[in-house]
């Protein structure tokens, strides 16, 4: 692409690899078989596939990581329909770009042709700018196409949701990777052809598989290393490892792939798995995530799948937070590292858990029912004199501690059980022992009835 300057210099314009290489047609383009079909001369091959290539348009939304190719697919389908493709950012577009898109789709629609509206980004948009494509979507003024990284579910509105059909997008194999930089780099119109880049196959899989999925990402990394090639043009692994030292994992903060990272973390820590939970917590770690916020959240596995099972969990648990605010990185990341492999590895109870929701419950479903009086706190004569704590029996002067057949619950409601300790772990004691003391506690009622 050429411009020219004030002085009428006809100049180059830049444009990245990864824009060059955009494919235009269907046949070029590279991964997400699963929703395109695997043979790409298949007649029968997937709805998608069938609506592009007879021009059927549809609003829909792509979901999926970054570089997966939803603006392309997107671009092809304006193509495959000869029809106007208007883009747009909601993170640089408001209520006002989004009329006058609408504006340029009637102007295309009284000459006959149809008007695609790409919005990326869209979870950007807020509750009210999502509702602005509504109308023009159901009169068919525009065939919508959103794309986000976001979970659709929760970050667009449902009356959106139902006039579109949601595509997901997975990230590409390293093999469609390395078959994309492998066509970048003999491509002479608008790849690296003409520069004659040589480059190894080992070193194309090297870039393909620190990309991480990431098409964009591979090919901005291939065009830095062309452009650091040396007089032959031959990337070199020295290059590549210098091109790649400094490439991160994929971790989207706040986003899907943080809270499906620290769910995998938490799962293997309740499957008793300490490898696959190490492996978790070193794949936050490599992208990014904050070390307190794993702490906190082992703090809370402790209690929720752990329990009384194994106290020492909880303790070990606080400690290894303490020791990471004390010390940081890299020395307090071991300690959270010695947590997750305990909890992972000890004996396992939601019992805690389970009779902590069960009360939760009861005390929302229940409404404000009345504290019993003689376990009312009475630190005044006059509270005294209303019955507080009075025929309270202090549980130290009873034998071994327990006031059998004393009740704690609040007279007009039914006595419950919700905690129910597993067999594991110290919960096998703690349950013989509130056996126990249940038997004592009806023997006593039985009695005095």
């Amino acid at each position: 692409m050429m411009s020219e300057d004030a002085h009428g210099t006809v100049n180059p314009v830049y444009s990245p690899l990864a824009d060059r290489m955009r494919p235009k047609v269907l046949g070029d383009f590279i991964g997400q078989h699963h929703i395109l079909g695997d043979d790409i001369n298949d007649d029968k091959g997937s709805a998608l596939r069938q609506a592009i290539e007879s021009g059927a348009l549809h609003s829909m939304v792509f979901w999926g990581p970054p570089g997966t190719g939803k603006t392309t697919l997107a671009r092809i389908i304006a193509n495959s329909a000869d029809a106007q493709f208007l883009s747009i950012s909601a993170v640089l577009s408001g209520v006002k770009d989004i009329r006058a898109a609408v504006d340029k789709a009637r102007q295309e629609q009284a000459c006959g042709k149809a008007t695609i509206l790409f919005v990326d980004e869209v979870h950007r948009f807020n509750k009210s700018q999502q509702d602005a494509f509504l109308p023009y979507v159901e009169d068919g003024t525009i065939f919508f196409i959103g794309a986000t990284t976001e979970n659709p579910s929760f970050e667009l509105n449902n009356a959106l949701l139902s006039r579109v059909k949601t595509y997901v997008l997975k990230s590409l194999e390293e093999s469609d990777i390395a078959r994309l930089l492998k066509r970048a780099v003999a491509d002479r119109e608008t790849g690296l052809g003409e520069r004659n880049i040589k480059i190894d196959d080992e070193q194309v899989n090297q870039i393909a598989a620190i990309a991480d999925g990431d098409a964009r990402r591979a090919l901005n990394m291939l065009e830095i290393a062309a452009d650091l090639a040396a007089d032959d043009s031959t990337i070199t692994e020295r290059i590549v490892q210098d091109v790649t030292s400094q490439s991160f994992r994929r971790f989207d903060k706040g986003g899907d792939l943080f809270y499906d990272q620290i769910s995998a973390l938490h799962k293997s820590v309740r499957g008793s798995n300490p490898d696959a939970a190490l492996y978790w917590f070193a794949r936050m770690l490599d992208g990014g995530c904050d070390p307190r916020y794993i702490a906190r959240r082992v703090v809370r596995m402790a209690s929720e799948d752990i329990g009384n099972a194994d106290p020492r969990g909880l303790e070990i648990t606080l400690n290894a937070w303490n020791a990471y605010e004390r010390m940081g990185s890299p020395e307090g990341e071991l300690a959270i590292a010695q947590a997750i492999t305990y909890l992972a590895s000890t004996a396992k109870s939601n019992a805690v858990y389970s009779a902590f929701g069960l009360a939760m419950k009861d005390a929302r479903d229940l409404g404000t029912m009345e504290v019993p009086m003689h376990i009312r706190n009475a630190p005044t004569r006059f509270m005294k004199q209303l019955g507080h704590g009075k025929n309270y029996r202090y549980a130290h002067d009873e034998e071994d501690a327990f006031a059998a057949g004393e009740t704690y619950f609040p007279d007009n409601m039914e006595e419950k059980i919700y905690y129910h300790p597993v067999a594991r772990g110290l919960e096998i004691k703690i349950g013989e022992k509130l056996t126990g003391l249940r038997e004592l506690n009806r023997k006593n009622r039985t009695r005095k009835k």
